[in-house]
């Protein structure tokens, strides 16, 4: 099947691509183990589009709806990924100045760690329709599969030995003032990368703050430059088993004491929020950033998928169209952004 003349080679226009899905195709040729991981479909007036979303929703392999400018965006397939030639356009859309090359960027991306990028697809077609408690231990399942992957080994390889930062003080600080507690991320050194004692001494501050009923608001922030630069990667591949890190993360993660927790609390972030320092602060209730706030999931092309509560926690927020396009682009967003696709929910300067 060849694309519609009018668009880009390699985007395919509805009926092409329902043609080419059940046009007798072997599954296997769809996703990662065949030479299709992903799908690029023309977003028009093609009345298969909606059969078509019914349809390629269950195959292993990414979908990504492309509008043109003038294309009408209120009635959205039911794709991974929406990119559209359009300034600011609503939820589920991702605005698009060049819209071939973020197209390309995310052609790339999914070519070269298709497996992942097909399970973080997959993983949010369904878990925004569970439970938060449910769709965390989905998360993790997915996680802990990936650790032991091909791509995730290779990357591990390349990236080599890391020392780790000890430091005598506490990771996360605690604040009390009367009825409000501050909970500050304290390892300013390394730009408070999410280490396994920060996770734990930060886990244990929200267990106690959830079930004080004398703290009435709880405010979250990072020291030094930037809120929280993600996950240590001096830890990554430390845990001696996918088994292990799963049952250690669904015992000891701070995504469900946040939730708890998340009506009376407000999370202040700046400078770099990248994976955990991205996903954790989606739980709460108000998110307040400041202007030099950037926001990034990294995981795909290390071979994963958001670990903290990602997956979870910012469908909720900002859809999984979204989600799917920041997590398997590894792309950056500015305050701005977030603001305008409500990841956070409001920008104020620093004090």
């Amino acid at each position: 099947m060849t694309s519609s003349s009018s668009e880009a080679p390699g985007i395919l226009s509805a009926s092409d691509a329902l043609a080419l899905v059940e046009g007798g195709l072997a599954p296997e040729a769809i996703g990662a183990l065949g030479d299709r991981p992903m799908l690029a479909i023309a977003v028009d007036d093609d009345p298969m589009l909606s059969p078509l979303a019914e349809v390629v929703r269950p195959l292993p392999c990414v979908t990504v709806g492309v509008a043109r400018a003038g294309a009408d965006l209120s009635a959205p397939p039911d794709f991974d990924i929406l990119l559209a030639e359009a300034v600011s356009p609503e939820r589920p859309w991702v605005g698009c100045a060049d819209i071939d090359q973020e197209l390309a960027l995310v052609t790339s991306t999914v070519a070269q760690g298709s497996g992942p990028a097909i399970a973080l697809a997959q993983l949010l077609r369904f878990s925004a329709g569970i439970s938060m408690t449910d769709a965390l231990v989905s998360e993790s399942f997915v996680y802990s599969l990936l650790q032991s992957g091909p791509i995730h080994r290779q990357w591990i390889d390349r990236r080599g030995p890391v020392r780790h930062r000890d430091q005598s003080e506490p990771t996360v600080l605690a604040q009390r003032q009367s009825s409000s507690l501050l909970l500050t991320l304290n390892r300013p050194q390394v730009r408070n990368a999410y280490d396994a004692r920060m996770r734990d001494e930060l886990v244990a501050m929200l267990q106690v703050a959830a079930v004080d009923p004398t703290i009435s608001s709880i405010a979250l922030t990072g020291a030094g430059p930037s809120f929280c630069s993600g996950g240590d990667l001096s830890e990554f591949g430390s845990v001696p088993d996918p088994v292990s890190a799963h049952l250690i993360r669904t015992t000891q993660s701070a995504a469900p004491w946040l939730v708890r927790c998340g009506s009376r609390t407000t999370a202040i972030v700046h400078g770099a929020c990248v994976g955990a320092g991205t996903e954790l602060p989606a739980f709460v209730a108000q998110v307040v950033a400041r202007p030099d706030a950037t926001f990034q999931l990294p995981e795909v092309p290390m071979g994963l998928i958001p670990g903290a509560g990602g997956t979870v926690s910012l469908p909720r927020r900002i859809g999984r169209q979204r989600t799917a396009f920041m997590a398997i682009t590894g792309s950056t967003i500015d305050a701005a952004t977030a603001l305008a696709w409500h990841l956070v929910d409001r920008i104020e300067p620093a004090p």
